[in-house]
Formats: C-alpha cells, sequence, structure tokens
C-alpha cells in the first residue's frame, strides 16, 4: 500500500470521502440540534506533514438520505489493507441476527488464550465486518488474542438499541463458548474505533448495567461517543477539528440516524451515547487514543476524564497534528507511536 492511502482505501475505513453518500428518504428523523458552525479557515497548516496528503484528499462531507447507498457500495467493494489471504471462521447464534468472523494468531498469548471482540466503524450507518478481515487477521497476530468481528446491523435500517445489542449477543455468545473457542472466559475484551469505538463504549456499559459478560478491559479508538458534537448543543465547538474526514453534518446524520424515535429520556442514554452514561464507574480498564484535530477530540478526553473521576483506570493520549483515521496510513511517526502504544496496552490489559 502507499504511503498516502487512495480514495478508495480510505472510503474502506469508514471514513467521509467527496464520493455520492445514501439512505431511504425519511429513515433519519429530526436533527437533535441545530447544526454547530463549520471551520471557516484551513486548518491543513496543523496537519503532520506526514498526513497532508491524506487530510486533502478528505475534506469532510456531508451525507444525505439520497447518497448513502452508493457510499455503502463503496465500503463493500474494498477492503482494509492487511495480509494477504487471512484466516476465519464464521460463527451464527441461533438466538441473535448477529454474525461474527473469528481469528486465530499463530502464537497464542496464553493458553486458553483471551480474546477481543472487534467492532467496525462507519458512524453507525455504513461499513462492514468482511472488509476488516485482513486488518483483524493481523490484529489477532499482533495480540496473541482470539479475535472476533463482529458483524452488527446498521441504521437507520436498524437503530439504537439494535446494533449495541448485536454486539452482546457476538460478547455473549464468546463468554458462552469460550471453552469451545479455547478462550479463557475471564479475558474478553473489546475494541474498536470511530462508531466501532462508540459501540465499545456502549458495549462496555451495557455489559456492566446487565452484570452477564465480565469485561478484561476495553479499546475504544478515537470514538463517537457523543450525539451533541456537531451541534449547537455541544458543550465546545472547536473549530480547530472536524475538517478533514469526518465532519460536523456527517456526525449529525450518523446520530440522527442510530437515535430514530428514541426519546432520550431513559437510563439507556448512556447505551445509545457513552458521554451521557449517569456513571461510568464499573467500567473496566481502558485504552484510548484520539488525535487532536480529530472532530471527536473534545468528546473524547471529557471521557477520559469521567472515566478517572469515576475510578477507572484509563491510558489517554492525543496525538499532535492527527485527523480522524490517521492510523490508517502505514510507516509514518504517529502511526508507529501508536501502534507501540497499542501493544504495550496489549501487554498490560489482555
Amino acid at each position: 500500500m502507499p504511503l498516502t492511502p487512495t480514495r478508495r482505501e480510505l472510503l474502506a475505513a469508514g471514513l467521509a470521502v467527496p464520493a455520492a453518500f445514501a439512505l431511504k428518504p425519511g429513515a433519519a428523523r429530526a436533527q437533535l440540534s441545530a447544526p454547530a458552525a463549520d471551520p471557516e479557515g484551513s486548518t491543513l497548516h496543523l496537519v503532520d506533514p506526514q498526513y497532508r496528503d491524506m487530510a486533502r484528499s478528505l475534506p469532510a462531507m456531508p451525507i444525505t438520505a439520497e447518497t448513502l447507498p452508493d457510499i455503502r457500495a463503496a465500503n463493500d467493494a474494498f477492503v482494509i489493507p492487511g495480509s494477504d489471504d487471512p484466516v476465519f471462521e464464521t460463527f451464527e447464534s441461533p438466538d441473535s441476527p448477529a454474525r461474527f468472523f473469528l481469528y486465530r494468531p499463530e502464537t497464542l498469548r496464553a493458553v486458553p488464550a483471551p480474546a477481543i471482540v472487534y467492532i467496525h466503524g462507519g458512524g453507525y450507518v455504513m461499513g462492514s465486518a468482511a472488509s476488516y478481515h485482513a486488518y483483524c487477521h493481523d490484529l489477532a497476530q499482533k495480540s496473541g488474542a482470539v479475535v472476533a468481528n463482529v458483524d452488527y446491523r446498521l441504521a437507520p435500517e436498524v437503530p439504537f438499541p439494535g446494533p449495541v445489542e448485536d454486539c452482546h449477543d457476538v460478547l455473549a455468545f464468546v463468554y458462552r463458548n469460550a471453552p469451545r473457542l479455547g478462550v479463557d472466559p475471564d479475558r474478553i475484551s473489546i475494541m474498536g474505533a470511530s462508531a466501532g469505538g462508540g459501540l465499545t463504549a456502549a458495549l462496555a456499559l451495557l455489559a456492566r448495567d446487565r452484570g452477564d459478560v465480565p469485561v478484561r478491559a476495553q479499546f475504544p479508538i478515537y470514538p463517537m461517543l457523543d450525539y451533541r458534537t456537531g451541534t449547537e448543543a455541544a458543550p465546545v465547538n472547536n473549530l480547530t477539528t472536524g475538517e478533514f474526514a469526518w465532519g460536523r453534518a456527517a456526525n449529525r446524520f450518523g446520530w440522527d440516524a442510530l437515535r430514530d424515535d428514541y426519546g432520550l429520556d431513559d437510563d439507556r442514554i448512556g447505551q445509545f451515547s457513552p458521554s451521557h452514561a449517569a456513571t461510568l464507574a464499573g467500567l473496566p480498564p481502558t485504552f484510548m487514543i484520539t488525535g487532536a484535530l480529530d472532530l471527536f477530540m473534545e468528546e473524547n478526553a471529557r471521557f477520559a476524564l469521567r472515566l478517572s473521576r469515576d475510578g477507572v483506570p484509563v491510558d489517554f493520549a492525543i496525538y499532535p497534528g492527527a485527523i480522524h483515521g490517521f492510523d490508517i496510513v502505514p510507516g509514518t511517526t504517529l502511526t508507529n507511536r501508536f501502534n507501540a502504544d497499542l501493544t504495550r496496552a496489549f501487554d498490560r490489559l489482555l
């Protein structure tokens, strides 16, 4: 893969690009709040030089109900780069619409092995587990853990709580079938990026609230946590963030699609938007990173502080000059730093 990914390769990562995006007319409900202002001047000078070509090729663009089918088709056509011919098994549960793919490391970290339930990104409205076969195969090799890659249903066709319930079904399946899968039931962690990071945090809250599956650790990577981001209701509208890859308009669309007719008025709100959980106490140890120019930087930093204040061990970093999805560019200083930080977190937490 070249140093700067092509537009098609970045599409596979679930990033917004200037192409047709789409969905059934009328599927998403009214926006949660009035739109926030977009940056007026360019922030390209703040982007790490090794990511400026990526940033130039990925101005944040809106998603509309009329354009989502095309972006979904693009995501389905291309895969996240990784090893050739990844080996995996497919599992379906008779009690759930969710399925998942399983990847085994050549060298296990322990016997029985720890496991990672991985959740792909895509703004809650696009992306697929199949696009992550190579990535999850490589994740298993790097971590020494068995990886379960969740193929959850997407909004707006399946709004909240469908996607997080699908993820919980897979987590519970791995836990109940741990001996069969060669997994240690006390060493099951969860991980995802972007919307997958948001579902990771939501799943940690759901598992805590139900008390049915112990989660060893969570690894939300630049997670999508707060439905207010990109609206006037956001605590802060940081105009140095969100110019590239994933912006305010796309964020509003994704949250509106996930919400559907959910009223935001019951104790499930943290499972919808983790930033709004009443308490984060009792969540598992957390490794989380974000980019300084990522639209999610402010909400990620607030979430990390809340975790710490609620007694949850948290390892959090903001990478200077990094935009949303920066780690898809291999061989750069920050991508190498992220990979090293993640490896050390696996060593501590898995």
